[in-house]
């Protein structure tokens, strides 16, 4: 793998990947990132990689629902590997917005995997990465395993399994050779303040009300981004050609239990000015539509047969997490009101 191409790599998990493989991993090589740079695609949180890995770090600003311009960039940088990342990802998003989510999680995908198909003679890897939303919700019992049938519940779901499939058929029409993982809930740094913990977080520091879905007995298996970044770069490396992996964080929690969790560090971290606790600013709100029960992972085959597990507990993640949020307010501000969108516009038009 000498010239990798992620898509995708100015949002939250992108991010954290790419820093990972450039600071942290045993790569070598050259990064292509390629963002159409969204509402959630954000540049600044790279400013850094850009200056001290310019040898190593390209950023091109391009639509992967363009197929012209990723074939353009395929022979430009001698594309290699693709780990793709670029996805619409959010539930509510994709209630009110539904073709958007066609557009970039299934057209874009395939956009990619006929670029990919008509260089195969050079591919080294074809990794997606997925979600476990796709296989539907579980009852108390049980865990998603790489045999699950699908039953997604939501258009971001369903966008997300048409998507696997299309990589996956790939694999077995074209022999690309692919890889697919499908991770659970992430969190850490870096992430848009959309999502459960960091909207959780940021409110909470301002002593803001914190917004939970129906009765907040939902259950998600809590993934840190460094974990998923690090059992990515484990599958593109020693992943079997064909294979689909599942990433856990062995972190099975229901939400409300995370919001309490998060006033409590916050509460013993940063005091709100009248010392009131912050699971006063609990709000419980209305349910969204077909809001999966729960999920959670089981990774066995990732671990058995890649020897990969997770390093951070769900209390250390949050805490670092809370940590960097606290360190990185600014940041934080700037993407909340949006401003960071006009830094952009003036950079890359």
């Amino acid at each position: 793998m000498e010239n990798i191409l992620v898509t995708g790599g100015c949002g939250f998990i992108g991010t954290n990947f790419i820093r990972y493989l450039l600071k942290e991993s045993d790569f070598t090589g050259r990064i292509v990132n390629v963002d159409k740079l969204t509402y959630a695609g954000n540049p600044e949180s790279l400013t850094d990689i850009e200056t001290d890995y310019q040898d190593r770090y390209i950023f091109i600003k391009a639509d992967i629902c363009d197929g012209k311009r990723i074939d353009e960039i395929f022979d430009e940088f001698q594309i290699d590997t693709v780990c793709h990342l670029a996805a619409e990802s959010h539930v509510d998003r994709s209630i009110l917005k539904p073709d958007a989510f066609i557009q970039t999680n299934i057209i874009g995908t395939f956009n990619l995997l006929e670029s990919a198909r008509s260089r195969r003679h050079q591919m080294i890897r074809f990794h997606h990465i997925s979600t476990d939303e796709v296989y539907g919700s579980l009852g108390e019992k049980g865990y998603f395993t790489e045999t699950t049938p699908y039953r997604p519940n939501s258009p971001y779901s369903a966008s997300k399994a048409s998507s696997d499939h299309w990589v996956r058929a790939y694999y077995k029409t074209y022999g690309l050779p692919i890889t697919i993982s499908n991770c659970s809930n992430n969190y850490g740094p870096y992430q848009f303040p959309e999502k459960l913990i960091p909207l959780i977080v940021l409110n909470a520091i301002e002593g803001k009300p914190l917004p939970v879905y129906g009765d907040g007995r939902n259950v998600r298996d809590w993934l840190y981004v460094r974990d998923h970044c690090t059992a990515i770069w484990t599958i593109m490396k020693r992943g079997m050609t064909g294979e689909t992996y599942n990433i856990g964080g062995n972190s099975e929690m229901e939400n409300i239990v995370i919001v309490e969790m998060i006033c409590d560090i916050l509460d013993k971290m940063s005091p709100l000015s009248d010392n009131r606790p912050r699971k006063d600013l609990i709000a419980f709100v209305t349910d969204r539509p077909g809001h999966d029960r729960r999920y959670a992972i089981d990774f066995t085959k990732l671990s058995r047969e890649l020897n990969w597990a997770p390093e951070a507990s769900l209390e250390s993640g949050i805490r670092d997490t809370i940590q960097w949020y606290l360190d990185n307010l600014k940041w934080a501000d700037r993407v909340k009101s949006g401003e960071y969108l006009s830094w952009v516009k003036k950079q890359y038009g």
